[in-house]
């Protein structure tokens, strides 16, 4: 009997445990159940407004000039010092004389050829005075204009055969020409500036000894400054001659104008661009030194019915979100033109939207959103 009672007492304490704490549970209040409800997510926005955009390439090129020239002996001889200095870095101005190559010698066989010139005139005068009298005073004034300092005046005209019969034995002809010949031979012993600007480099100075096809020096010309840029290929035809293009040194912190004056139409293999050249205009005060790197913002074509968006709003070129009734919306966008840090966009927004404006992570179609503020388009 003992042994009944011990197994059924702990049983028993058991199952009035159980009802006790039944009893005490029905007197706790339920707490309620926490709403599972997601808050919007908070965004910087913009609202857009399309219109007519204009689209700016930049890219980058250095200054030089589109008329280099390099001098070169024709003659030999001596070379002496001209108006100014021949040697690096030198500015002149147009019609300086650079230097010159000593002309002692074709300037004797020059005034030679004149004189035996004269000569022949001196025997041809007499029969002009008595066969063609009329025209004696025509070869009389010619004859006294030889002189040999001077260039040759020309040949007076005559249609006269018999004349032409005489010049021709006299070897007037002749000799007319040659001392042509030799004046072109003696000017090509001078080396006047063509155009106002600056020596690039010498090869030979005052003292040494030129010979025909000797190299001499380089010259630039700084009045036909130009910017040599590189256009990629897809590029190209949103610019055009004539574009308006501004020019930015971040070294000097200067700026200037230009326009394009040529593109190119070869691709080049490699790079996958176009050559193009800007030309600086030349109203300006203060012009850059050639050799200087700058920058090239080119006006390109107008774009009609686009808006300008932050590169950070657009995923993957094709995507960008809005915030429409509370929730993000994705909307598909076309690209008309990379402007690099910017896009513009010419289909897919309407005016009135929300755009999104900042980079979004973790954010689809459907979720809560809120606009943080309208920022309008340019600003």
């Amino acid at each position: 009997m003992k042994r009944k009672i011990l197994v059924i007492s702990p049983i028993v304490l058991l199952v009035v445990g159980y009802l006790i704490m039944q009893v005490l549970l029905s007197f706790k209040e339920d707490k309620p159940k926490r709403s599972s409800q997601v808050r919007p997510r908070v965004v910087a926005t913009q609202l857009v407004i399309l219109g007519e955009v204009p689209a700016k390439l930049t890219t980058f090129g250095s200054l030089a000039s589109s008329q280099p020239v390099t001098l070169i002996s024709e003659v030999s001889g001596t070379i002496q010092a001209g108006d100014i200095p021949f040697q690096s870095s030198q500015s002149f101005k147009k019609g300086d004389l650079l230097l010159r190559i000593d002309d002692r010698q074709i300037k004797l066989e020059l005034n030679s050829t004149k004189s035996d010139l004269l000569t022949a005139l001196a025997s041809l005068m007499p029969e002009i005075k008595v066969s063609s009298p009329a025209i004696f005073q025509t070869w009389q004034k010619y004859f006294d204009s030889i002189n040999f300092k001077d260039p040759i005046s020309e040949l007076p005209f005559t249609d006269d055969q018999r004349l032409k019969a005489l010049l021709a034995r006299y070897n007037v002809f002749k000799l007319y020409f040659a001392v042509q010949n030799l004046e072109i031979r003696a000017a090509k012993h001078y080396f006047y500036a063509p155009f106002n600007g600056s020596v690039i480099s010498t090869q030979l100075r005052e003292g040494s000894t030129a010979a025909p096809g000797t190299r001499l020096g380089e010259l630039i010309n700084l009045d036909k400054l130009e910017v040599e840029i590189q256009v990629p290929a897809q590029d190209v035809g949103w610019i055009a001659v004539d574009s308006p293009v501004k020019l930015y040194s971040d070294d000097y912190g200067n700026d200037w104008d230009g326009h394009i004056d040529r593109i190119g139409n070869i691709i080049d293999e490699r790079s996958q661009s176009v050559s193009a050249f800007i030309k600086l205009d030349a109203t300006q005060a203060a012009m850059p030194l050639a050799g200087i790197f700058l920058r090239a913002d080119i006006e390109a074509q107008t774009i009609p019915n686009a808006m300008k968006v932050g590169r950070r709003a657009v995923y993957e070129q094709s995507y960008v979100f809005i915030v429409d009734g509370g929730e993000f919306e994705r909307r598909e966008v076309k690209i008309a033109f990379d402007e690099g840090d910017y896009y513009i966009i010419n289909q897919g927004l309407t005016p009135g939207d929300t755009l999104v404006t900042e980079l979004l992570q973790g954010v689809s179609a459907g979720m809560p959103a809120q606009a943080r503020g309208y920022k309008v388009s340019g600003e």
